[in-house]
């Protein structure tokens, strides 16, 4: 049974997440743990019987600073990280309740509470011992990731909000117990249970508000299918998994099936659709020698594709780390409070000191002096600054989603305020990412709009292109009842064909009409390809009745959103992968005041 080396626990699928390091192959049980590994492979290799539990995380981790990977290029499904996380917050959700119920007898039976609340009538004999029991449990079971937060900090000589934290009620704590076995003066139990108890809460607050954006990276990796039909010397297929796939290997990828890894075609033809990787609204038709992405939806015809990219190196895996980077980016806040936290560790400090000094070169006794100087360091951390901030992330992000913005990078939030222009991305946001019809065009006085449009979805009723569904949901939109089709039949990268009330119904592009040399007057269609949109006829018979017009429909608030931002004095402009003429399109439909076309997403970061 393998284990990983980070966490210990078993490794049920080795080959999802794996590293290679000085000629050894290491697996792990999650993106997680792998992602910790290539930060410090030496830590685990050299000495692998100080793996963690599970539940911790590495020095670095200060204020909550987690890690969210995803290998997704070995066929990793983003599961490992997410549950990871989870784990993370259920662990501090667990101590917070369960230090919660325990401070309350604590409170209850701490001297000086029930003295400013008269509650004497709670003492009695040996109570101070039960306190220091409770008290000790909350401290060492509650206030553990901050010990251990504090030991990590003090290791890489980077104290921060841990460092103040654990001082904090190390102080409290250590005090507190001499007092109770002899030393004279007051005791800060209580104190030490509700600083432990907001710390929780406030952290465990911060680690839920962060959950959404690593479910988008969990949704990023789940893009890549599990296995790819590898081709045998003998033409037959054999299911592989993504991770044994290497450069030069050949894959059959069959109608409505991902592409595997990135690669380029030596067989066959297809559209393959690549909005979601590109942001081209239409499904873009690859023959022989086109090079096709990862991820990407193959449309109706099979293809040969040879793997030219696997791993790190494909184009999702790389779109993929530009979103892990993001979602590490921490808030310019969150920074503010590490650094107020070195500080006020070194105020604590020098102030408990100083205190310690004055006292004693009074004349006061030696625990008189000692009790002032706990009471300044205790008083020195800040329960507010500690959960202040975890609240602000938490409730600003709670806000942002409700209104339906996602924060992967919050120091770009807490900018928001100073913009002076918007850039948006196109598919998807400014419209609805799927195509519908826009225009009906009739060459045969014979036959209506409704006709056509009837003819046209009758056949494309059983295609799963994206342009099909287009114009059946036109058709069901506008209430009209469909023909049943017979002999339908793809024709990969230029439509389908099939017999509707005995006749032969094709729904074809352009170019299918230019392989017939059937001549289609230019002014009827040039308005509407300098659109942008794409127009497919209908023909019966070789006989063409009309064409049907589908662009990649606007969003309806797309407009008043623009209108209400311009109004601001904030510029909008628009940065798509889609072609210049669909670009050119909605930027003059929204009036937008820029755009840019044609951009891939590794690409938008730098144009920006």
């Amino acid at each position: 049974m393998t284990r990983d080396p980070v966490c210990g626990m078993e490794v049920k699928s080795p080959s999802n997440y794996r590293s290679e390091y000085k000629n050894l192959t290491v697996d792990f049980c999650s993106a997680s743990c792998k992602a910790t590994f290539d930060r410090e492979p030496e830590k685990y290799i050299a000495k692998p019987e100080k793996a963690s539990k599970h539940h911790q995380h590495p020095a670095e981790h200060g204020h909550m600073e987690h890690v969210h990977a995803a290998h997704a290029g070995h066929g990793a499904h983003g599961h490992g990280g997410h549950e990871h996380h989870a784990m993370m917050v259920e662990n501090f959700k667990k101590r917070f309740w369960v230090s919660l119920v325990v401070t309350i007898p604590i409170l209850l039976f701490s001297h000086m509470l029930q003295m400013l609340f008269g509650l004497e009538t709670l003492q009695f004999p040996g109570d101070l011992y039960v306190v220091f029991g409770l008290s000790s449990f909350v401290y060492f079971y509650g206030g553990h990731p901050f010990l251990k937060g504090l030991f990590d900090e003090l290791k890489i000589r980077r104290p921060g909000m841990m460092t103040l934290i654990g001082l904090a009620v190390t102080v409290a704590y250590v005090y507190s117990s001499f007092v109770v076995f002899g030393l004279k003066g007051e005791i800060f139990f209580w104190e030490l249970a509700t600083l432990i108890d907001i710390m929780l809460l406030g952290h465990w607050i911060e680690m839920r508000s962060v959950m959404g954006a690593s479910r988008a990276l969990e949704e990023l990796a789940r893009l890549m299918p599990s296995e790819a039909h590898l081709l045998q010397s003998d033409g037959s297929t054999r299911e592989v998994p993504l991770a044994q796939l290497k450069h030069g290997d050949r894959v059959l990828v069959k109608p409505g099936e991902k592409i595997p890894a990135d690669g380029a075609v030596i067989d066959g033809e297809s559209s393959v659709n690549e909005a979601m990787l590109t942001g081209e609204s239409t499904p873009v038709f690859k023959k022989s020698g086109d090079h096709a992405i990862g991820c990407a939806m193959n449309g109706e015809g099979a293809i040969t594709l040879e793997i030219q990219k696997t791993g790190k190196e494909t184009y999702l895996s790389q779109v993929i780390e530009l979103v892990r980077q993001a979602q590490e980016s921490r808030s310019k806040t969150q920074d503010l409070a590490n650094r107020a936290a070195v500080w006020l560790t070194g105020i604590a400090l020098t102030a408990g000191a100083i205190t310690l000094a004055a006292w004693a070169s009074t004349g006061e006794p030696f625990a008189f002096a000692i009790e002032r100087t706990v009471t300044v360091m205790v008083i020195t951390c800040p329960h507010a600054l500690g959960l202040a901030v975890p609240l602000v992330v938490a409730v600003s992000t709670a806000i942002s989603a409700r209104n339906g913005l996602l924060i992967r990078n919050r120091v770009a939030f807490e900018r928001a305020r100073k913009l002076h222009a918007i850039v948006f991305d196109k598919t998807g946001t400014l419209t609805e990412g799927r195509f519908g019809v826009t225009d009906l065009l009739i060459f045969d006085s014979q036959i209506s709009e409704k006709e056509l449009l009837t003819l046209a979805a009758s056949v494309e009723a059983h295609s799963e292109h994206s342009i099909a569904q287009g114009v059946v949901r036109a058709a069901r939109e506008e209430g009209l009842t469909l023909i049943e089709p017979k002999n339908f039949k793809a024709i990969p990268g230029k439509g389908a064909e099939a017999m509707v009330n005995g006749k032969r119904v094709s729904v074809v592009s352009p170019g299918y009409l230019s392989e017939l040399r059937i001549a289609i007057p230019p002014s009827r269609t040039e308005a509407l390809a300098s659109q942008g949109k794409t127009v497919v006829f209908v023909l019966s018979d070789q006989q063409v009745l009309g064409g049907i017009a589908l662009a990649d429909l606007i969003r309806n608030e797309s407009k008043e959103a623009i209108e209400q931002l311009r109004a601001m004095g904030i510029q909008c402009m628009m940065l798509t992968g889609d072609n210049e003429k669909v670009a050119q399109w909605v930027a003059e439909r929204l009036s937008l005041d820029e755009y840019f076309a044609e951009v891939l997403p590794h690409q938008k970061s730098d144009k920006i």
